[in-house]
């Protein structure tokens, strides 16, 4: 059973902004924490971003830090996370994954919900 449910990846030329969504229960998701991350073809997966369910604290991936910003919407029925991506480089090019977890981390291995991945392709 699918959660976490991203969507907005797609092809974006080198400099140019995306923004990823990840849509998911609010009766489950308030109070998780949620992260992004990201795995390149032939490469391990990456923290991106992190939020916490509530606050201004957020956690950045050093690759990605002043280009990229997460933030969430804490609605009735429907948590949604998002990653604005700015100034993107090919280097960005990877499936971009939504994770729920208990608190803001950037390991994998806390995050225990995962979405099934958008497709982002930068091209140069």
């Amino acid at each position: 059973q699918v959660q976490l449910v991203e969507s907005g990846g797609g092809l974006v030329q080198a400099g140019g902004s995306l923004r990823l969504s990840c849509a998911a229960s609010a009766r489950t998701f308030s109070y998780s924490a949620m992260g992004w991350f990201r795995q390149a073809p032939g490469k391990e997966r990456d923290f991106v971003a992190a939020i916490p369910w509530s606050g201004p604290n957020t956690v950045y991936a050093d690759s990605v830090k002043g280009r990229f910003t997460i933030s969430r919407d804490n609605a009735k029925n429907t948590v949604t996370v998002y990653l604005q991506m700015n100034s993107v480089e090919p280097e960005d090019t990877a499936v971009y994954f939504c994770a729920a977890g208990s608190r803001m981390t950037m390991s994998s291995r806390e995050y225990n919900f995962w979405g099934q991945g958008t497709q982002v392709t930068v091209s140069s």
